[in-house]
């Protein structure tokens, strides 16, 4: 991912999570911008550390399923390691 592409991302994700969930009055500005920051840190931290298990075990592909692009992990390391990050920034808000 390019600094360029990693930058848009994170304002993106910032953005989204200010819209979903100070807007929809879930969590109040700072929260939501907060939460935003942990979710485009952690969605890049857990494609990396995917990416250094790869290299680990010296493969292309964690799966048959969609050879080529990585398998069906290279899809949701993201998501594993942004919505625990997610989860543990809202339950420290308090609304667990």
């Amino acid at each position: 991912m390019s600094p360029r592409g990693f930058g848009a991302g994170s304002a993106v994700s910032i953005f989204v999570a200010w819209i979903a969930l100070y807007k929809q009055h879930f969590l109040t500005q700072g929260q939501s911008l907060v939460l935003g920051l942990v979710i485009a840190i952690a969605g890049p931290v857990g494609d990396l550390f995917e990416s250094a298990l790869k290299r680990d075990m010296q493969v292309k592909d964690t799966g048959r399923l969609l050879g080529g692009h990585g398998g069906v992990l290279d899809r949701v390391d993201s998501l594993l390691f942004a919505s625990v990050a997610a989860f543990y920034v809202i339950a420290g808000f308090g609304w667990t």
